[in-house]
């Protein structure tokens, strides 16, 4: 929507000289100015099209300004912008509480409906979530379980390497012991037979003297 737009007449300006040899005047022309007009004001507050705001330095439709910097044109549409945009800020947080209470039957049932499908929404999203959280239990404790069964399954391998280890340790431990006491029996005999050699070619009581 087009807004309605106002314009200003050019109005001489004048600046006497106060020289005594000579009264003149010189006349300045201010150039005219168009500005968007915001007249109705309470058709448009209900409105959402978005108003533009104006730069008072730089009004629009104007290319060069040299005279003045006011710009009442521009002041007025910014606070009359600001005020639709109150109004309608406030018209949208009203609007919301008036049907519940003052609306008709049907604006009553229709926002009675709305929060029930909220209701549902909510509801669905919930379980939802509840749903969700208990996969994620479940995965995890399925996880943990695979965890476990792996460890018990490492710790029972890691046992039964130790117990072949150790069984290997004592069977060659065994073997060195026998082995041991092999050699120190037969190194008895050797020393037994070497003696009883001496002794039958070196006797002590070579002349039988001792009973």
């Amino acid at each position: 929507m087009k807004l309605p737009s106002i314009s200003t007449p050019s109005t001489p300006v004048c600046f006497p000289h106060s020289t005594p040899a000579a009264r003149q005047s010189c006349c300045l022309v201010v150039t005219p100015m168009t500005f968007p007009n915001i007249s109705d004001s309470a058709r448009l507050w209900t409105s959402t099209q978005n108003i533009p705001r104006l730069n008072p330095l730089h009004p629009p439709m104007v290319h060069k300004r040299t005279v003045s910097l006011e710009t009442p044109a521009v002041h007025h549409h910014n606070h009359q912008r600001t005020l639709i945009m109150q109004r309608r800020e406030h018209y949208r947080y009203h609007q919301v509480w008036r049907k519940p209470f003052y609306g008709s039957s049907s604006e009553r049932e229709e926002y009675r409906k709305e929060l029930r499908e909220q209701l549902k929404r909510q509801i669905e999203e919930k379980c939802t979530a509840l749903k969700q959280q208990l996969s994620t239990r479940v995965q995890e404790a399925e996880h943990l379980q695979e965890v476990d069964r792996l460890a018990l399954s490492s710790e029972r391998e890691q046992r039964i390497r130790h117990s072949k280890a150790m069984s290997a340790y004592r069977d060659e431990n065994k073997r060195l012991m026998e082995q041991s006491w092999r050699d120190r029996a037969l190194t008895r005999s050797q020393e037994a037979l070497k003696e009883r050699e001496l002794l039958r070619l070196n006797p002590i009581n070579w002349s039988g003297t001792l009973k």
